[in-house]
């Protein structure tokens, strides 16, 4: 299943996560799993939030530059080699992986990775074949 990531692009100054972070609060938004990458003058924070629309509709509504984004959740073991399994079936499958962030899940010993692929169809499939379970978050 995909899961909608949002992309929120701010100037990279002190303080700016601050604001973000206190105004998704604001909106009683709860943050699941996040990313954040960085260049001299912007930053870009992925977010997986339990609330996309509203968060879509909030966030846009105060002004920022958000974007919708589908990806893909894989739960994994929190092992060594857990996360090797997924990447080693997409590369059997000429699937390339554009970016990827893990989270922690509730469930003891699991862990959870959120996949940018070019295709989720294909990786959904490639994946479901080799036992990795997608996630619905």
């Amino acid at each position: 299943m995909e899961i909608l990531q949002l992309s929120i692009f701010a100037e990279n100054r002190p303080g700016r996560l601050a604001e973000l972070t206190e105004k998704i609060a604001s909106f009683n938004i709860d943050i699941r799993a996040l990313s954040l990458a960085d260049s001299a003058d912007y930053g870009i924070l992925r977010l997986i939030v339990d609330n996309t629309e509203k968060a879509l509709d909030e966030l846009k509504g105060a002004g920022l530059m958000i974007t919708a984004t589908k990806v893909l959740g894989v739960c994994v073991e929190d092992a060594p080699g857990g996360f090797s399994a997924v990447v080693a079936a997409l590369a059997a499958a000429g699937i390339s992986i554009e970016y990827a962030y893990a989270f922690l899940t509730p469930t003891q010993g699991k862990a959870g990775v959120v996949l940018r692929v070019k295709d989720n169809a294909a990786a959904i499939a490639v994946l479901q074949q080799a036992g990795i379970e997608i996630l619905a978050l």
